[in-house]
Order: structure tokens, then C-alpha cells, then sequence
């Protein structure tokens, strides 16, 4: 089988797949340990018995469901090439509006707290963009914590610091300059839950009460008294809950709340900004 073979051997197995030719491609270039661009050049360069059966191998348990990221162990993001697992949300390409929106706002030696932090995606990029910050990344989960870590060590990222716990509970009043978070925002019933690659990802990271809206309420309110005065608040959200997420950051005195869409023109992220005095000042 030479390359040209094994991706029409991919994009057959793959048919009822989203993408069966990007999904066949990503498994390539990770049994080869190449780019893309070597198949358009070398479309005739035979596999080896071990590469073939390994692609057989991936294709089979990505046409069982399993996601590509964690077939091959990472995920691009932002400018970082991530370690991924079982343990961790895959980083989405939406979530990179996150990360654009917070460093607008993010000014020299900033404090800024990722909640949910997962594989580091979110705070890791915003620690490498700007050196001069310190990034606390938090995870209720040790494992996924790891991951973070893994990848912290592998971009030789200093200023990330990592602790285990939920949310912000550890954290003292008045001392963050800037909370991201990626929270789980899925009601618990909904049938996606049961679809796709979110089968094979931590229901912890995705599900979130009846209305998913139970760890972003506990985030918005734990962020007030966190953040120091004009601090900044953003939480990335689903497609159909910014109203009700404005409402909530409103409700708890934020100001200059705004919304904002994805790459599919969807809301996406809510961010807002705690005054800087308050009506007890």
C-alpha cells in the first residue's frame, strides 16, 4: 500500500465520518511523523508492514467513534501543538476567540486565573503570548492537571502556576486581574452528550445541571470577589445561553459586558469588566 492508497483506503472506511479525508490525513502524517505536504510530493511511497497495519489500526477505532486527538495524543491550538487524553476536553478551534478576546485586555504583569484549565490550552497560549504574566491554571482533576503540566514543560513555559481544586474556592479576595474559563455549559440531558467525540471525553468537563448553567453561576459569583477592581471576566458558553450569561454577569455588577460569535457566527464568549469602585466603596 503506498500513500496515495492509504488515504482512498481511509476515505472509504470513514464515509459516514464528517471528515473522512482530514481524519484520514491526521492519522497518516502521525504514523509517518510527516506533514501533508509529503503526500502530494511522495504519493507513490510505499508504507512499511508496520505503518500499514498501524493506519489500519487507527482508521478501524476511528471509524468506532474514537476521536482523532486522542488517537494520535495531541491537538493543534492557538500557536501550541498539546498533549491530549482521555482526561482532558479537546481544545476546539472556537475556543481560540477566547484567547484573542483576553489578550485585547491583557496589560504587563497581569494575574489571570484558567479555571478548567484541561490540557492548558487557554492559559498556556496567553502565557506564552505575554511572558510578563502569571497564569494560575486550575482543575478539579489531577490527571488532567498532568496533561497541563506536560505540555507547560514541553514550551518551557515558567510563569504558569498549577493548583487542584474547583473553580476559585482557594483563591483570596481582590487578587486576579483576569478569569477565563471554559466550564462545562451542556444541560445533562442533551442527547449530543451521547454523540460524536464527546462520548470519549470527561463528562465533568462538559455537563453542567439541568439548564448547563451551574458551574458558570458559581464561577461569575466566585470571579467578583476574586478579581480586583476592573478586572475581567470571560467564559465561553453555548450557542443559544449569552442572554441569559449577560443577565447573570449584570446581575452580579459587571460593566462593559459584550458578546461575542465563533468562526460558525455562533455566541460564544461573554466578557465583562467588575467597576472600579463599587457602591460599598
Amino acid at each position: 500500500m503506498n500513500i496515495a492508497e492509504a488515504l482512498k483506503y481511509g476515505d472509504a472506511t470513514l464515509n459516514h465520518s464528517e471528515s473522512p479525508d482530514i481524519d484520514s490525513k491526521v492519522l497518516l502524517c502521525h504514523v509517518l511523523a510527516c506533514e501533508s505536504s509529503y503526500f502530494h510530493t511522495w504519493p507513490d511511497k510505499e508504507l512499511s508492514a508496520k505503518q500499514e497495519t498501524n493506519f489500519k489500526e487507527l482508521i478501524l477505532q476511528r471509524q468506532q467513534g474514537k476521536p482523532v486527538a486522542h488517537l494520535t495524543g495531541q491537538r493543534g491550538f492557538w500557536s501550541l501543538d498539546l498533549k491530549v487524553t482521555a482526561d482532558t476536553l479537546i481544545p476546539r478551534p472556537d475556543t481560540e476567540l477566547l484567547v484573542s478576546l483576553a489578550l485585547e485586555k491583557i496589560t504587563v504583569k497581569m494575574k489571570i486565573a484558567d479555571l478548567g484549565t484541561g490540557s492548558g490550552a487557554i492559559g498556556l497560549s496567553l502565557a506564552q503570548e505575554d511572558p510578563s504574566v502569571t497564569v494560575f491554571a486550575s482543575d478539579a482533576s489531577w490527571a488532567a492537571l498532568e496533561v497541563a503540566k506536560y505540555n507547560a514543560v514541553k514550551y518551557q513555559l515558567k510563569n504558569v502556576q498549577f493548583w487542584n481544586g474547583l473553580w476559585l474556592d482557594a483563591i483570596i479576595d481582590n487578587c486576579l486581574d483576569m478569569v477565563v474559563s471554559n466550564p462545562p455549559y451542556i444541560e445533562a440531558n442533551d442527547a449530543h452528550l451521547s454523540q460524536g467525540d464527546v462520548r470519549f471525553e470527561p463528562m465533568s468537563a462538559l455537563a453542567s445541571g439541568v439548564d448547563g448553567l451551574d458551574d458558570i453561576r458559581q464561577i461569575i459569583v466566585q470571579a467578583k470577589r476574586c478579581l480586583k477592581p476592573s478586572g475581567w471576566l470571560f467564559i465561553e458558553h453555548g450557542y443559544h445561553q449569552a442572554q441569559q450569561i449577560m443577565a447573570l454577569f449584570t446581575d452580579a455588577g459587571f460593566r462593559q459586558i459584550s458578546s461575542h460569535q465563533d468562526y460558525g457566527d455562533n455566541d460564544r464568549v461573554v466578557m465583562g469588566q467588575l467597576p472600579l469602585y463599587t457602591h460599598n466603596q
